[in-house]
């Protein structure tokens, strides 16, 4: 079986500096991706070459078997996005939203409808029919992304920080639908910096530091792979994806416990 998403030397250059650099990727069908990175790694960046928002340097992309580079539009109707900036329009209700997106995605408005309703209603959205998006707390537009990408049933859905600024509830809310989706055979890659929610959604997890992937695996193997190179008298030892996440990185910059070299003495 193809891989969902397969990258081959993929890299993004902006002038002089590499955000991402020579990245060898395969997320299997299925799979709940977790793509972890510090602030300015290179995750956003591979997202948008993931989902065709940004043209890379070299290298190439293969999603469902399809090469992106040729056959971009068909990739985008089978994939579903919720970007860093959610990139909503402020001036339409969410019922007059999704029946935009649903039928750029090519569904007839019958069908766009039904879903609209059914989407808004899970979303506790349902109430909210005369507000403009703009009006919307950052957590109900964050619902409203999600309904946005999901509403032509994607095979593969991206999401770059999706817990962001959103309250419990609906993060349970978020979390039921996305657990729902790998049941019925999608394949989920995401980004976040709360490795708790990474931890407890995601099968298989990549980390990227300064633009290259370090790490790729299972939990399981990311596990027993830091406990071998840092404290292989333990191999029983059962490490956080937090604690992971720290050795990892630290291990690349040189600083097994990746804390800072100074402290602010001022602050007690």
């Amino acid at each position: 079986m193809s891989a969902a998403i397969s990258t081959n030397g993929l890299t993004r250059r902006f002038g002089d500096f590499t955000a991402v650099q020579n990245v060898n990727l395969d997320v299997a069908p299925g799979q709940f991706y977790g793509f972890l990175g510090p602030n300015g790694a290179g995750k956003s960046t591979t997202i948008k070459m993931l989902t065709g928002l940004l043209a890379p340097t070299s290298g190439s992309i293969q999603v469902l078997g399809m090469d992106f580079a040729t056959n971009a539009i068909e990739v985008k109707r089978q994939i579903g996005v919720v970007p860093e900036g959610m990139a909503l329009f402020g001036r339409l209700t969410a019922s007059e939203y999704l029946l935009f997106v649903g039928q750029m995605y090519g569904l007839d408005r019958a069908t766009t409808l039904q879903r609209s309703e059914e989407l808004l209603e899970f979303m506790n959205l349902a109430g909210e029919t005369r507000k403009l998006i703009t009006d919307f707390s950052h957590g109900m537009q964050k619902k409203l992304a999600l309904a946005a990408a999901v509403i032509h049933a994607p095979k593969i859905l991206f999401l770059d920080e999706p817990f962001e600024g959103v309250d419990a509830i609906a993060a349970g809310t978020l979390k039921q639908m996305l657990q729902g989706m790998i049941a019925r055979g999608a394949t989920i890659f995401l980004t976040s910096h709360v490795l708790e929610i990474v931890e407890r959604l995601c099968t298989h997890v990549g980390i990227i530091n300064r633009g290259e992937l370090i790490a790729n695996g299972s939990l399981e193997e990311l596990r027993a792979g830091v406990v071998a190179q840092t404290d292989p008298s333990d191999a029983t030892k059962l490490l956080t994806l937090e604690e992971i996440f720290i050795r990892v990185i630290g291990k690349q910059d040189g600083n097994s416990l990746a804390q800072p070299e100074a402290e602010l003495s001022w602050l007690g």
